[in-house]
């Protein structure tokens, strides 16, 4: 089965978590525009960022973008 990345569910994650996007930007040593520009889908996540990203909000990966 293929799947296509829909829209990025990443705001809706740090919402659950009670995290800001600075919170996690911090926490990644990541610029906060990074993580805006994949919230806003200018770009998409490499998968290891996926995988921390996911780790420290305590997700699964596939929780970080819609699939299709």
């Amino acid at each position: 089965m293929k799947f296509e990345l829909g829209r990025c569910l990443l705001n809706e994650r740090l919402r659950e978590s009670g995290m800001t996007v600075q919170d996690l930007a911090l926490i990644l040593n990541y610029k906060p525009e990074k993580i805006n520009d994949f919230i806003e889908n200018k770009r998409i996540m490499p998968l290891k960022s996926a995988i921390h990203i996911a780790s420290a909000l305590r997700c699964d990966v596939k929780q970080l973008y819609e699939l299709i």
